[in-house]
């Protein structure tokens, strides 16, 4: 257990920790009475992943992976770096309030960040600072990038962002002692489970409308044929005997044509959220 409740330190399109409470209930409640794996292969936000932590002191081992390199790769710098990124983090957060009142200064200075950013030349910490930075100060916290893996979320309008909370960083850092963190797809966090894993899939979500897709966090797009591909692979993990949970839009919710997951997923349990 940490001393203090490490919590999300990022803003994230299906962010889940409004579904806490739902989750909490579908948890085969066999898994959770002795020691467990915990095993997160679409990590985001880590919502559901330091709740976990906090909730089950008989998790015995957690196993968190991302496809987004740039993701994976903060939360690398937190869990081994904190003392280096804090500093960091506190000096963009003066500059940046520094010229609070200026717009057009702040843009500027948001899109030389940006523009440092994707050259991928910085340190870890650094580079993970300035993923944290735009994470506060972009248009509505989003994550995008296009197909040459650039970063092209536009400067958003924030008076004063937190850029940096020292005591969640250093919970989080002390939280993810416990976890081993991977990088790569998602069908590869199999090898690291045990007798007794549960698998949480959150995977980019299929939009509600040709508007509004949030699957453009890695260069290639999460489309139709990965969700299907997604089946299968929990297909895989019933067969083996793991336990799973899995979220996604409601869209049969958005559309009652739209019967993708009910085809899909027909085999299983499909609850809708509250």
């Amino acid at each position: 257990m940490i001393d203090k409740q490490a919590k999300p330190f990022l803003k994230w399109a299906g962010g889940k920790t409004q579904l806490i409470e739902s989750i909490e209930k579908a948890l085969p409640k066999e898994i959770t009475k002795k020691k467990f794996t915990y095993i997160e292969p679409f990590i985001g936000s880590g919502a559901i992943l330091f709740w976990m932590l906090g909730k089950f002191s008989n998790l015995e081992k957690a196993v968190i992976n991302d496809i987004n390199d740039d993701l994976i790769n903060t939360y690398k710098a937190i869990a081994n770096y904190p003392k280096e990124l804090i500093p960091i983090l506190y000096e963009f957060q003066q500059e940046y309030h520094t010229i609070n009142e200026d717009e057009e200064a702040k843009k500027e200075y948001f899109y030389l960040k940006r523009d440092l950013y994707n050259t991928r030349s910085t340190s870890l910490s650094t580079q993970a600072a300035l993923f944290i930075f735009f994470n506060r100060t972009c248009f509505n916290g989003l994550y995008r990038v296009n197909r040459n893996n650039l970063f092209n979320v536009p400067s958003g309008k924030y008076s004063n962002p937190t850029l940096c909370d020292e005591l969640n960083i250093f919970a989080v850092s002390a939280a993810l002692q416990k976890v081993e963190i991977l990088k790569g797809d998602y069908e590869n966090t199999l090898s690291h489970s045990t007798e007794r894993t549960l698998f949480y899939l959150d995977p980019p979500y299929k939009p509600l409308s040709n508007t509004s897709s949030f699957n453009s966090y890695a260069k290639d797009d999460f489309n139709d044929a990965e969700q299907i591909r997604l089946r299968d692979f929990c297909n895989n993990l019933n067969v083996l005997g793991h336990k799973w949970i899995l979220s996604n839009s409601d869209v049969k919710g958005k559309d009652i044509s739209d019967i993708f997951f009910d085809e899909i997923y027909g085999n299983y349990n499909i609850e809708i959220a509250a």
